[in-house]
């Protein structure tokens, strides 16, 4: 029993410590910008993407992870880098970028690597609020749900946008369905310094207008995919 239990955290660590090895070589502020444009390229491709555009057109927020790897062998673990933007919807406004991570452990028949682009659609005050957390467990502090796909959400009776996040993971340029309930987001503290040039709190961040040119370009890509929602 006791080897047992030594076998399962030997697993973990090792887990850990192999998708770990992308916080060393992490993406820099301007190249997870450019990599998240690509994402929402990517999701404004799909023709059932018309759902999200909707739901982002009406957001408190948008999370987007570029990248994010997910391995194991019965085990399994997650690792990915993104950035969070506010979202003002009475005047249509972005703030922010506040550049996060994402941790995590799961547990059930799983094999081999998949590296997956995220993007989370916060719904309510709530989700946006918990993200200025220093840390937040997705699906233990807030509910989380598979986002619709399809029609617009504004024509579907039978959906109740109840959950404070909605997720959408793209895989292969394809929609995929992927858990990420019970990962942890936190402040990347080196990404938050290195684009603002010093040291911010997550409202601090969250309450700058996202107006320099090196962010403009994602928040266009933004507007782009929006402006196709009814």
């Amino acid at each position: 029993m006791k080897f047992k239990k030594f076998y399962i955290l030997i697993i973990c660590l090792f887990l850990i410590i192999s998708l770990g090895i992308n916080k060393v070589q992490a993406e820099s502020p301007n190249n997870r910008i450019e990599k998240a444009i690509k994402v929402l390229n990517e999701v404004s491709d799909q023709n059932d993407a018309e759902s999200m555009a909707s739901l982002l057109r009406k957001a408190k927020g948008v999370v987007i992870f570029p990248k994010v790897l997910k391995g194991g062998f019965i085990f399994g673990a997650r690792y990915g880098d993104g950035l969070l933007l506010k979202h003002d919807t009475n005047r249509d406004i972005w703030y922010g970028p506040y550049f996060i991570e994402m941790k995590g452990l799961s547990y059930g028949f799983q094999a081999g690597v998949q590296s997956i682009g995220l993007v989370l659609v916060i719904n309510n005050e709530l989700g946006l609020n918990n993200f200025e957390e220093s840390t937040l467990t997705l699906g233990g502090d807030l509910s989380i749900a598979a986002g619709p796909v399809g029609r617009s959400t504004e024509a579907s009776t039978d959906i109740e946008l109840e959950a404070a996040i909605y997720s959408y993971s793209m895989s292969k340029g394809a929609f995929a369905g992927v858990s990420i309930e019970g990962s942890q987001i936190k402040n990347d503290t080196e990404a938050n310094r290195t684009y603002w040039g010093t040291s911010l709190t997550p409202h601090e961040m969250l309450n700058k207008r996202a107006t320099s040119y090196k962010i403009t370009s994602l928040i266009n890509t933004i507007e782009k995919l929006t402006a196709t929602a009814d």
